[in-house]
């Protein structure tokens, strides 16, 4: 199997409506906005981004109870938004408030 695995923390933001799948299983799409630094090539660089995230199941209802703004920390994997688009969305396996 291929490794396909990210982890990141950030701001909780831009969250949507949940909405369910034609089988029922509810789904939280929301906004992952991260700011940190790094350090590449031996330079320190600022790192701004945002990703699109979604969470299914049980984890789409806790990620519901989770107010805008609040730094959270996950874990997941990379695919692409459906079939015919190439655009990437994180999928949620892990999430937890940083306190």
């Amino acid at each position: 199997m291929s490794l396909n695995r990210l982890e990141l923390d950030g701001e909780f933001t831009q969250v949507a409506e949940l909405r369910y799948t034609p089988a029922g299983i509810p789904v939280s799409s929301f906004v992952l906005k991260h700011m940190s630094e790094q350090v590449e090539a031996g330079m320190k660089r600022k790192v701004e981004c945002e990703v699109s995230s979604m969470a299914m199941g049980p984890l789409a209802l806790e990620a519901q109870k989770i107010s805008e703004g609040t730094q959270v920390k996950v874990t997941g994997f990379l695919a692409r938004r459906s079939l015919k688009s190439s655009q990437l969305v994180l999928h949620i396996q892990t999430l937890e408030r940083i306190i």
